[in-house]
C-alpha cells in the first residue's frame, strides 16, 4: 500500500470512536478516493484484532462507506495503558513508516497523563497529536497540559478538535458576513443590538453520566464550544484564512471576552431537567439517570451573557446558552439589528429591528426584514428571506480528520484561546460553586424554564 498516514485512535473501543470517528474516516475516505490511511486502534479494554475489524466495518457501514473499506491498511487492536511511555511507544512503533497522527479519543485526565509520561525522544519526526475537548479541566490545568505539550511538539502539530468549526459552517458564517455589501457594513455595536449564539438539544443524558455529571453544560458546550463560535462571529476580517491569521483573530476576541458588566451572578442562569416526555419519549428527571450523583448539583442547561471589550462591539450582549431535554431543538447564531431611527408619519406597525439567523446544520441563513404589503399598504409586517446552505460537502469530523491528516491547523483551537475559554467561564463556575446563583428546574420536553426569556 505504500508510504500512508497512520492514524491511531486512542480510546477506539469507546463510544466517540463508534459513534464519530470511524464513521467520519470512511465518509472522508469515500468522498476522497485518492487518500489512504493505516487505521490502529488502541485502549485499555479487551477487545481483540476481530472485534476491532468488525467495529471498523460496522462504521464504515454506517456512512454508507463500505467501498472505502480497501483504502485503509487495518492495523490489529492494541491492549496497551496509554498513560505510560512504554504503552505509548508500542502505540507509535505501530506506524511502520510514514507520517503518524495519535488521535487522544479519552477524556482530558487520561490525555493529560499520556503526554506528560512522554520525552521528545519518545516521538517520531513529523507525529501529530490531536486531542479531543475539554482541554484540561480548568484554566490551571489547561495551562500545565499546554506546557507539557509544547515541551514535546510545537504548536502547528497539536490539533485542539472542535468539531464546531467544521470547515462548511465555519466558511459559511465568514462568508456572509464578509463577501455581502449589505452586511460588512453592519457589523458592530453600530447596527448590532445583540447577538445569541444557541444550542439546545432534544436528547437527555444518553448514557454519558461519567464524563457529563462532572462537566455539565457550561463546560460541556459553552466553554467547550460556543465560545469558539463566537470568536468567529465577532473577529475582525483576517487578511487570510490561513492558519496564522484566522486563529490570531479569533484568539483577539478571546482575550477580550469578559462576562456581562463583570457580573456571574446577574449574567449566567442553570438549571436541569425534571421528568417530561419528549416525541413520545419519557425521561426520568436528570437526578434520577443512570449514574448521577445529585449532590453534584450539574446542571443540564445553561446560560451565560458576555460582552467583548473591542470598539466594534463594545456594549453589545453575547448570549450563549446550551441545554439538554429540551424542545423545540436548534443550533443557530442570531444577530438581531437595532431597530431604524425614525418612521415617516402615517406609517404603523412595530418596526422591529431586522434579525439574521444562521441555522448550523443543515445550515440555512434567513434574514426577517419589515415590509409594506397586505390590506394596509402602510401597516408594516414581517417577511422573511431564506436561503438553504446545505450541510456541506462532508459531516463536521470529516472535515475535522482530513484536516487533521492534512496538517492543517487553521480551524482547530490554538492553546491560549483554549486557556482564555477557561478564563472566561471561571468566575461564573466559581458563583455557582458558592450556591450563588439558582439551579432551576424545567420539564424535560419544555423550552426551559418558564420566567426565563426566550427570544426565539
Amino acid at each position: 500500500m505504500g508510504d500512508v498516514t497512520t492514524l491511531a485512535i486512542i480510546g477506539a473501543s469507546g463510544d466517540l470512536a463508534a459513534r464519530l470517528l470511524l464513521p467520519a474516516l470512511g465518509e472522508l475516505l469515500r468522498d476522497e478516493p485518492g487518500r489512504r490511511v493505516r487505521l490502529v486502534g488502541a485502549g485499555s479494554s479487551g477487545m481483540d484484532d476481530a472485534h476491532w475489524r468488525s467495529r471498523v466495518e460496522d462504521a464504515f457501514g454506517s456512512a454508507d462507506a463500505r467501498d472505502a473499506l480497501d483504502r485503509v491498511e487495518l492495523g490489529g487492536y492494541l491492549e496497551v495503558d496509554a498513560t505510560t511511555a512504554d504503552g505509548l511507544r508500542e502505540i507509535m512503533g505501530a506506524a511502520e513508516g510514514g507520517s503518524l497522527v495519535l488521535y487522544f479519543a479519552v477524556p482530558p485526565q487520561v490525555t493529560g497523563a499520556a503526554c506528560a509520561a512522554l520525552s521528545p525522544d519518545d516521538l517520531p519526526d513529523g507525529v501529530v497529536f490531536a486531542l479531543e475537548k475539554p482541554f484540561g479541566t480548568d484554566r490551571a490545568s489547561a495551562e500545565h497540559l499546554d506546557e507539557v505539550l509544547h515541551g514535546l511538539l510545537p504548536e502547528t502539530s497539536i490539533f485542539r478538535v472542535d468539531h464546531f468549526l467544521g470547515r462548511s459552517t465555519v466558511l459559511n458564517v465568514i462568508g456572509a458576513r464578509v463577501a455581502n455589501r449589505l452586511f460588512e457594513p453592519i457589523w458592530s455595536a453600530e447596527d448590532v443590538e445583540s447577538v445569541e449564539i444557541r444550542f439546545d438539544e432534544s436528547l437527555g443524558l444518553e448514557g454519558r453520566a461519567g464524563y457529563y455529571d462532572h462537566a455539565g453544560a457550561l463546560v460541556d458546550m459553552i466553554q467547550s464550544h460556543l465560545l469558539q463560535v463566537l470568536a468567529i462571529v465577532a473577529m475582525e476580517p483576517p487578511a487570510t484564512l490561513g492558519e496564522v491569521d484566522l486563529r490570531d483573530a479569533t484568539a483577539a476576541v478571546l482575550r477580550a471576552t469578559r462576562i456581562r458588566h463583570d457580573d456571574p451572578v446577574r449574567h449566567s442562569r442553570r438549571a436541569r431537567y425534571t421528568a417530561g416526555s419528549i416525541d413520545g419519549r419519557q425521561l426520568p428527571s436528570y437526578v434520577d439517570e443512570d449514574g448521577v450523583d445529585p449532590a453534584n448539583r450539574t446542571e443540564t442547561l445553561a446560560e451565560l451573557v458576555c460582552e467583548v471589550r473591542t470598539a466594534r462591539w463594545v456594549g453589545v450582549p453575547f448570549t450563549l446558552r446550551s441545554g439538554k431535554a429540551l424542545a423545540d431543538p436548534a443550533t443557530e447564531i442570531v444577530v438581531r439589528l437595532r431597530p431604524v431611527r425614525h418612521l415617516p408619519a402615517g406609517m404603523t406597525g412595530d418596526p422591529a429591528g431586522a434579525v439574521l439567523r444562521f441555522s448550523l446544520g443543515p445550515d440555512r441563513l434567513s434574514v426577517a426584514i419589515n415590509v409594506n404589503g397586505g390590506e394596509d399598504p402602510f401597516e408594516l409586517h414581517r417577511a422573511e428571506l431564506e436561503a438553504e446552505l446545505g450541510l456541506g460537502a462532508q459531516r463536521a469530523y470529516a472535515e475535522v480528520l482530513g484536516a487533521i491528516l492534512d496538517g492543517d491547523p487553521a480551524l482547530t483551537v490554538r492553546g491560549d484561546a483554549a486557556e482564555e475559554c477557561w478564563r472566561i467561564v471561571e468566575p461564573a463556575l466559581d458563583a455557582w460553586r458558592h450556591g450563588k446563583v439558582p439551579l432551576d428546574e424545567y420539564p424535560a420536553g419544555s423550552r426551559g424554564p418558564s420566567d426565563w426569556p426566550d427570544e426565539r
